[in-house]
């Protein structure tokens, strides 16, 4: 006797069906997110090689928001509700603006391998901030897993900067926070309407100050054009500021917040792994060890139940 399809399986087993699927799907597209925020900070190491911090932030956000913008005309997207605005405004703050200038600035004088310190704690602050603001109430394993998998990134990470606090660990933190705040709006957000169109409208609401901030940061920074200045602007702009949100908040919203910022975990050890192949920096033994422990979390995470 063959087995029952999903065509005419049971209702409540097609919906267990369905619902396992677009789980999965939404952890591949919030990986993916993951990947392209990866490359991040090399890409920006690469383009403070010919241009200035704000230069580079604030062109990257221009640029963004033209290739968002042109997908919002060409699909006649309407103009968002007035009350996403608000939270489109915090996404704006957090992730367009803040998380960039402020981890750009921080690079002008830390190592990829030092910055990706702060990637190692957004998985857990993104939590938190989820926790208070759409009231998600993950499980004791999940909290406990996720410290595990923060305090492993955090140990490692400071460790391969030798531990000192300098000006550069100050912005660091504070991108935490807004990033936080910017990804847990987001993810809100995108239950409701696309993630695309999260990203998209908050890049185009952001244009009346990213504009003018370019022209006079390009007039006042010097600009040298290299291979290496270009690839790392193109990168920042189109893969990390626009595609990579756009996966990351889409999978957001199929797996959850909390979840969802658990798969960072692995995000500083990918961005290490980028700097030993783009910057020619190097990794320890404690690198294997690391993302072992990570993966483990990870996985714990991602089976618990909040």
């Amino acid at each position: 006797m063959r087995a029952q399809s999903s065509a005419t399986a049971p209702p409540a087993i097609a919906v267990a069906t369905a619902g396992r699927e677009g789980r999965g799907f939404g952890t591949l597209l919030a990986a993916l997110g993951v990947v392209a925020f990866s490359l991040t900070f090399p890409a920006t190491a690469w383009g403070l090689e010919g241009f200035g911090p704000w230069s580079l932030v604030a062109v990257r956000s221009v640029l963004a928001a033209v290739i968002a913008g042109s997908a919002l005309l060409a699909l006649r997207v309407p103009l968002p509700a007035r009350r996403h605005r608000p939270g489109l405004a915090v996404v704006g703050a957090g992730v367009v603006l803040g998380f960039p200038l402020l981890t750009t600035l921080a690079l002008q004088t830390s190592t990829t391998a030092h910055a990706a310190v702060v990637v190692g704690l957004l998985p857990l602050t993104t939590a938190l901030f989820s926790a208070l603001r759409v009231g998600a109430r993950p499980s004791r394993t999940f909290w406990i897993a996720a410290l595990a998998g923060a305090a492993a990134v955090l140990a490692f990470t400071v460790q391969q900067s030798g531990g000192a606090l300098t000006t550069a660990d100050l912005y660091l933190f504070a991108a935490l926070v807004v990033c936080a705040a910017g990804y847990t709006e987001g993810g809100r957000l995108a239950r409701v309407m696309p993630g695309w169109q999260v990203i998209g409208w908050a890049l185009v609401l952001c244009l009346p100050l990213t504009v003018p901030v370019a022209s006079i940061a390009l007039a006042h920074e010097p600009v040298r054009l290299t291979a290496h200045s270009v690839t790392g602007l193109l990168w920042v702009a189109a893969g990390s500021q626009f595609v990579g949100l756009v996966v990351w908040y889409r999978g957001m919203a199929a797996i959850g917040i909390p979840k969802a910022s658990q798969l960072q975990l692995a995000q500083p050890l990918l961005t290490l792994v980028w700097s030993v192949l783009l910057l020619g920096e190097h990794l320890t033994v404690a690198a294997p060890l690391t993302a072992a422990a990570v993966l483990v979390c990870i996985a714990v995470t991602q089976r618990s139940r909040g």
